[in-house]
């Protein structure tokens, strides 16, 4: 594995971490000001932080101007960040921290494994084998065991 993968491992791995907190931050943020009062001040907080760690690393907000010449579909990325948020923020609090993780991972990786099946989005088509489809399946099983109180 190379320096770079390395970094790309441990980045995953932190976010994970991290995402398992803002479920249950963003489950108790909801329910003390409300979901959507809660999924605002959030997305506040995301474009300030992102905007200056912009204006650090590229000493500029060009890389926003580059963005609006792209392609609308890209700009789903803002969408499904959003989507995202929402969700935990509202499944979080009803349904507890690992169940709401477990569905949004299981989530993500069947859409991965469709994604990188059917090469989809401009993506590299990747083969889907038995392996794959074997772990989606107990991921699946795990997420709902993990409903069950």
């Amino acid at each position: 594995m190379s320096g770079a993968s390395g970094v790309a491992v441990v980045l995953c791995l932190l976010a994970g971490v991290a995402g398992s907190v803002q479920v249950v931050v963003m489950g108790q943020f909801g329910e003390r000001i409300g979901i959507f009062g809660a999924l605002a001040f959030s997305t506040i907080v995301t474009a300030v932080l992102a905007t200056a760690t912009l204006l650090v690393v590229r000493r500029g907000l060009g890389a926003i101007g580059e963005g609006v010449r792209q392609p609308p579909w890209l700009w789903i990325g803002g969408l499904m960040g959003l989507f995202i948020v929402l969700t935990i923020t509202v499944a979080g609090a009803r349904i507890g921290t690992a169940a709401t993780v477990g569905l949004l991972i299981t989530g993500q990786l069947a859409m991965a494994a469709v994604i990188d099946r059917f090469g989809l989005l401009g993506s590299q088509q990747i083969h889907l084998g038995w392996p794959r489809l074997l772990g989606i399946a107990l991921l699946a099983a795990g997420a709902a065991l993990s409903l069950r109180k």
